[in-house]
């Protein structure tokens, strides 16, 4: 197991840069997920890590030493890439092997160490297949157990699920963390996929143009996201986003058709009259007999529940989740529960918290 610590890491590539010092600390085995839109600089992270790329400026720290300009053969990083990248001529048990064969260990070592890691992933029957006679969930076992046989330092995994169907990806999401826990192997997996994220990672690293603007355990990142990017990116159907200005000396927010709410965890600190984003998850919005007028466009069957989109009064776009198949009226009624709001400033975009005191 290993520590691994980026230190002001930044990379240009020209006059475009896409990672502005980037600092992160990663625990002896801790399993961290990087997750964001594409080309956010998630990947470009990962192959700095190993070695793929070179960083502008910055460190990597792998276990106290500083691999930031080693060749990645020095590194003890294995990586699991998105497009399994196996050799097309080679067994499945020389694809394993070849990265042993060309650091030199002996072939006993070799054979034990294929088997251990052929054991683990349900590959024995398929030692002597070539990839093409491989689903493409064995692939990506395939491609884990010549990860898993270099016993490295680190693993990096470079959206590995992305080429498999829904079901596949369930089942390989509980295998991968499964290893990681039983290996407690340090770990960095980069996706755009927020249910790997949330269901991988002991944390969670959001990355927005290059800034790092959330790390937190997956569930702080859900119930206490830091901006309205954070929460709009994390959660699905997405956060609404409703516009509002501070009152009541900051206890409440008065919103676009002249409704107050109270706050229900306390006042904001903020002049009167303050531009704020109320957000609220679509699950937590209630259908009512009375209330905020609100206009199905359009309904999502999703079997055990049901998003409804549409708009309020005034054309403000939203999206509720209801349980069952939902209501069949097209004119309904919402209301917004004070506890589930997400305060976000009008502005900036960033969370503001209850005043202490």
């Amino acid at each position: 197991m290993a520590t691994l610590v980026l230190e002001q890491l930044r990379k240009s590539f020209g006059p475009v840069a896409v990672l502005h010092g980037v600092n992160l600390a990663l625990a002896s085995g801790e399993m961290l997920v990087i997750v964001g839109a594409s080309g956010c600089g998630k990947s470009t992270l990962l192959r700095l890590v190993a070695g793929l790329d070179v960083p502008t400026s910055g460190r990597i720290v792998l276990d106290g030493r500083d691999v930031a300009r080693l060749d990645p053969s020095a590194r003890d990083i294995a990586m699991v890439f998105q497009n399994y990248a196996l050799y097309p001529h080679m067994s499945v048990f020389d694809n394993m092997a070849y990265g042993l064969r060309i650091r030199g260990l002996a072939k006993g070592d070799i054979e034990h160490r294929v088997h251990e890691a052929a054991d683990m992933l349900g590959l024995r029957p398929m030692l002597a297949r070539k990839p093409r006679q491989l689903s493409g969930g064995q692939r990506q076992r395939v491609a884990m157990g010549r990860a898993i046989v270099r016993e490295p330092k680190l693993f990096l995994f470079d959206e590995p699920l992305s080429n498999l169907d829904a079901t596949l990806r369930v089942q390989m999401r509980a295998e991968i963390r499964r290893l990681q826990r039983r290996m407690g192997v340090t770990s960095l997996y980069v996706t755009h996929d927020q249910v790997e994220a949330m269901t991988l990672g002991d944390r969670l690293l959001v990355l927005h143009q290059g800034v790092p603007v959330q790390l937190a355990t997956p569930m702080e990142v859900f119930e206490r996201p830091a901006n309205t990017y954070v929460a709009g990116f994390i959660g699905a159907p997405a956060m609404n986003f409703l516009p509002a200005t501070l009152t009541g000396q900051g206890t409440a927010a008065r919103f676009a058709n002249g409704d107050v709410v109270g706050f229900a965890d306390g006042r904001r600190a903020g002049a009167e009259g303050l531009a704020l984003t109320i957000g609220i998850r679509p699950e937590h919005i209630l259908l009512t007999a009375e209330g905020r007028p609100f206009t199905v466009d359009l309904v999502e069957p999703l079997g055990s529940e049901t998003v409804l989109i549409g708009r309020l009064g005034e054309g403000q776009l939203l999206s509720v989740k209801v349980a069952g198949t939902g209501p069949r009226s097209e004119a309904l009624a919402v209301t917004f529960p004070a506890a589930a709001f997400h305060v976000f400033d009008g502005l900036s975009g960033l969370r503001m918290d209850p005043v202490a005191g």
